[in-house]
């Protein structure tokens, strides 16, 4: 009996994972998802979280992030959002919800007395098995995510996102510029090396 093409990739997936090293080190250290090292990464490049810092995740299930802000944060707020279900983490609110409804930007603003210092987000969308929509997809989010961003953050904020290499990143970037005074991109070692992705870090907000 011939095997279909989706178990095969599924099969090549499952032998891929196990001969990656950082999803080695994620089983090994605790965290949810090899996506973790990316923030690790991106902290030790851009010194964006600490102690003190008000932090919210968006997009986080499974909630590998989190759990990274977590070990660093102790004195600072953190909320995580997605609209799908995250196991819980200590000292870390859960809103299950998406985070663009009117509904869910009011119990973000409650939960944080003042303006926000961090906003990150490692969101994709769904696959489709289109590359290209998959990429213009996902780079609407991570638009949306800016957009966002400029309602919730300090003036001297950082907003940290994964966006794709492709359809609409010009037009993502060109956004950031327009509303940050920094912008800068960087792809993590842990991103995997046939990925298009990349990640933006915007900081200070321009006053309109």
């Amino acid at each position: 009996m011939r095997k279909s093409k989706k178990s095969k990739k599924s099969k090549s997936w499952v032998i891929k994972q196990h001969r990656d090293q950082f999803y080695k080190r994620s089983k090994t250290l605790g965290y949810r998802s090899r996506s973790a090292f990316k923030l690790i990464e991106l902290n030790k490049k851009f010194n964006f979280i600490n102690k003190n810092t008000n932090f919210l995740d968006i997009g986080s299930c499974p909630g590998g992030w989190s759990q990274v802000a977590s070990q660093i944060i102790d004195i600072g707020k953190m909320v995580s959002v997605d609209i799908k279900k995250m196991n819980e983490i200590k000292n870390v609110k859960f809103i299950n919800a998406d985070f663009l409804t009117n509904e869910t930007k009011d119990k973000i603003s409650l939960l944080f007395a003042n303006r926000i210092d961090v906003i990150v987000s490692d969101m994709a969308a769904n696959t489709t098995g289109n590359k290209n929509l998959d990429c213009i997809r996902t780079n609407m989010l991570c638009a949306d995510v800016i957009n966002f961003s400029t309602e919730f953050l300090k003036k001297e904020g950082v907003l940290v996102a994964k966006l794709f290499m492709g359809e609409d990143f010009i037009e993502v970037k060109k956004l950031a510029k327009k509303k940050f005074k920094r912008v800068d991109f960087f792809k993590p070692d842990s991103s995997r090396d046939e990925s298009k992705e990349t990640y933006i870090h915007c900081k200070s907000l321009k006053t309109l």
